[in-house]
């Protein structure tokens, strides 16, 4: 197991990354990246098994991750570069012209790490479901893992792919919703409520486990670590990671303000005097 205090100083230092990243461009969402630091890290860190030296577009013989709410970026950036898979310096270039880390992640820049074009919310859990099948057909016994909002639940792709997956016995697949209860235009609740999401999942035809405080790495790493155990017994996993939007930063928190907005330079600053520096920023 990977030393959680190293993980947890990653998680820091993440944090700091992605408001950085925003405010350098006066443009990106930090809300939700910072709500998912310790999803990323878990995931990355200790979860996963990758080769960051040696990336491939098929994974073949190793995990892989789909990020369906491919706004937050931000997070997705950070915990690749200081994972290895490119320079930590680049996070400097986020959301410039002609850059391969652009607002949502594209593929056309050929970016290690990112396999999928997303940010269109709704599609990723069905790329990840057909990822899955292929590494069935392909007698490949690793695992796919996706990530997605709670906001990107009301679009109707979602429940398709979720009926597919539970229909077609898809069993190396955990899916993570960021549960945070708020959107870009308010709390979810407000504009379409997902009622019981533990209820519908089961109802769907898959196995359901709640992380309760999504922001503590151990409960999120021992949440993973769980959902591996239900794989190969003929049903798809999701995890629901109950998280805080803007985790880490005050004024960013108990509200959906931040979903998409940058700090200013005060603001920065203010973020930065609560966030720890525990590697070295970019």
């Amino acid at each position: 197991m990977a030393d959680i205090a190293q993980l947890n100083k990653l998680c820091s230092q993440v944090r700091r990354d992605i408001v950085r990243m925003v405010h350098a461009v006066n443009s990106g969402h930090p809300g939700g990246s910072l709500g998912c630091v310790e999803y990323f890290v878990a995931l990355y860190g200790e979860i996963m098994n990758h080769n960051p030296k040696a990336f491939s577009m098929d994974g073949k013989g190793e995990d892989l991750f789909f990020l369906s709410n491919g706004h937050i970026s931000p997070v997705f950036y950070s915990v690749l570069a200081r994972t290895g898979y490119f320079p930590v310096d680049e996070l400097k270039t986020f959301r410039k012209l002609n850059t391969r880390l652009q607002g949502h992640p594209t593929t056309h820049e050929h970016l290690p790490g990112v396999r999928v074009a997303s940010g269109s919310l709704g599609q990723g859990m069905s790329v990840a479901i057909g990822a899955a099948l292929t590494k069935k057909l392909n007698g490949d016994k690793s695992i796919v893992y996706s990530l997605h909002g709670d906001g990107e639940l009301q679009e109707g792709q979602i429940w398709e792919a979720a009926m597919y997956a539970a229909a077609n016995k898809v069993d190396n697949y955990i899916a993570a919703v960021d549960y945070n209860g708020r959107q870009i235009d308010g709390d979810v609740d407000n504009i379409l409520t997902l009622g019981n999401l533990k209820a519908k999942f089961e109802a769907f035809g898959w196995e359901t486990l709640e992380v309760a405080n999504g922001n503590v790495l151990e409960d999120v790493i021992a949440g993973l670590k769980k959902a591996q155990t239900y794989l190969g017994k003929g049903k798809p996993v999701m995890v629901l990671l109950h998280t805080e939007m803007g985790c880490g930063v005050d004024y960013m928190t108990g509200t959906h303000k931040w979903h998409g907005k940058a700090p200013n330079d005060e603001q920065l600053q203010a973020a930065l005097c609560q966030i720890e520096e525990t590697e070295k920023d970019y």
